[in-house]
């Protein structure tokens, strides 16, 4: 179990029995699967949905954008909050795919850790690596699973060595495979000393679980046939040799990563992963503002936005504000001051979710992530706060890497355009650039399907059918510097020169040669891919 800081009081118990953590995986690996299951043992539902449903089956809960349905794909982050046993886990489900990075990225900064899903065939793939990087960056500890084992999967060292070698990060297994494919009947909980065997017959249903007195415990032989039995001894001998126990304190540092075996779609291993969870990923931890450090225990409330979704009800037009509590106790009816706008705000119906469905929020706790619907006044960056100026650090955004610009199909509807356009810049959807010369706006993403989803929701929330057209432009860069110089040089190139959504100065270039000419030209200007979010 978890050993607390020593030089940190002990959390108020309501607090500690929290855990705050995203999924994080290339897409196919099964994470949106492993969520529904997730949610199923923490009996927040009933019956586990498909991400490609067919007939009576249900739908996934955490994919609740139309073009997730119709694509079995996640591309917006959802959050949700379920108890399992005496824990109350808060999961924020994040897209898997690479054309989504940012909204991942902003993720990470509200959780205390990630679980990363690898599919037992395919290995550490392209984009668990990308997020992988991003979890260093943060020093999260880091929890795997191995998923589809009931597959033709890679033997089980290669799997281990591929992540020790990609990720340079120490893995220990928590569990061991017997058997894979057609052949696949359990796994050995190498923590408990339990026969773990599933059940392929009901996929929502819990495997059986032995309670052994070890691998040479006689009933093994009842359960499992000679040759994999053999085979199992001497791996679990090989792997408790080669590789490092299970240390708690390393994994909290982010140096070790236990791994947990399964098939998610077969209900399979997701127990031992979720009481991994409780033993092994951290209580909410203490969150980073420019001042100081915020600690969890504080009695007063802080928290900061770090995801704003439109339009999750369509009938309703509304905006929910994802907020990360850093502290305190929260209690609704709640004013807290806004301190971008220096305004007090009276929280009058928080909600917490489960996925699309949500309920009223009476109180949380440092470490819940609660929404709040507001029209418009919560950006991402914000803070939230019982009186202090505080400035929430580390949210960023990046500059977009494909540019093109956004036309209305109905010329006469150009201002709702502007609107639709306004609202998913400050739920971080696209950036939106408005050139000082020209009409129209350019619209800024990481990923070319960014621009799919975009036109799909224009359409389908606001009934604007929308075209996406190529621009002159090749990438933008914010233009920081001392405020004379900053307009001197948006004088000079008029041309070349824009504004964000918050009104920030951008330079739309061409070719590399533009940055290069202006930090030969302007040395007083600086011109920077990320902007900080901090407001």
């Amino acid at each position: 179990m978890l050993d607390h800081a020593p030089n940190r009081p002990a959390l108020p118990p309501e607090i500690a029995r929290r855990r705050t953590f995203a999924i994080i995986s290339h897409p196919d690996a099964g994470k949106t699967t492993l969520t529904e299951k997730f949610l199923l043992f923490g009996g927040a539902i009933q019956m586990a949905g498909q991400v490609r449903a067919k007939g009576e089956a249900r739908r996934t809960r955490s994919d609740f954008m139309q073009m997730e349905k119709d694509r079995g794909i996640s591309v917006s982050a959802s959050a949700m909050s379920f108890d399992y046993d005496t824990y109350r886990f808060n999961l924020v489900d994040t897209p898997g795919h690479s054309d989504f990075s940012e909204d991942t990225y902003r993720t990470l900064t509200a959780v205390d850790a990630a679980v990363m899903v690898i599919d037992g065939a395919k290995g550490v793939e392209s984009q668990t690596r990308k997020l992988f990087e991003v979890c260093r960056l943060r020093d999260l500890p880091i929890l795997t699973f191995c998923n589809k084992m009931d597959r033709e999967s890679r033997d089980t060292f290669d799997i281990i060595d591929e992540i020790q070698q990609n990720l340079a990060i120490d893995v220990t297994p928590a569990s061991w495979p017997i058997g894979q494919g057609a052949d696949f009947l359990g796994c050995y909980d190498l923590l408990r000393n339990r026969l773990e065997l599933m059940d392929r017959a009901d996929r929502n249903k819990v495997a059986e679980s032995i309670v052994l007195e070890g691998l040479n415990d006689p009933r093994m032989a009842d359960h499992v046939p000679a040759g994999l039995l053999a085979q199992l001894r001497e791996e679990v001998e090989m792997a408790r040799e080669l590789l490092p126990p299970l240390d708690a304190k390393s994994v909290m540092e982010g140096h070790l990563s236990p791994i947990w075996f399964g098939s998610a779609i077969n209900s399979f291993g997701v127990k031992e992963l979720m009481r991994g969870i409780a033993d092994y990923a951290p209580e909410p931890q203490p969150q980073t503002a420019q001042s100081r450090q915020i600690a969890p225990e504080e009695g007063k409330v802080t928290g900061f936005v770090f995801k704003v979704q439109a339009n999750m009800d369509p009938k309703h037009r509304d905006r929910v504000a994802f907020v990360r509590l850093a502290s305190g106790h929260f209690e609704r009816g709640m004013k807290l001051l806004h301190v971008r706008s220096k305004k007090q705000m009276t929280v009058a119906s928080p909600v917490l979710f489960l996925a699309a469905d949500r309920e009223l929020a009476e109180e949380a706790w440092a470490g819940d992530i609660i929404g709040i619907p507001n029209h418009g006044q919560l950006r991402i960056g914000d803070a939230l706060t019982e009186g202090e100026a505080l400035r929430f650090s580390g949210i960023p955004s990046f500059a977009p890497e494909l540019l093109q610009a956004c036309r209305a199909g109905d010329p006469m509807k150009a201002k709702h355009l502007d609107k639709a356009l306004m609202q998913f810049a400050e739920e971080g959807a696209a950036k939106v650039f408005k050139p000082v010369f020209g009409s129209g706006f350019i619209v800024g993403v990481v990923g070319q399907l960014q621009f799919e989803v975009l036109a799909s929701r224009i359409e389908l929330e606001y009934g604007l059918p929308v075209r996406f057209e190529p621009t002159q432009f090749t990438s933008a860069r914010w233009v920081a510097g001392e405020k004379q110089a900053v307009e001197d040089f948006a004088a000079a190139n008029k041309q070349h020169m824009a504004t964000d959504s918050d009104g920030d100065p951008v330079f739309m270039t061409r070719l590399q040669w533009d940055i290069d000419r202006v930090g030969r030209d302007y040395p007083d200007i600086r011109l920077t891919a990320t902007k900080d979010m901090m407001v």
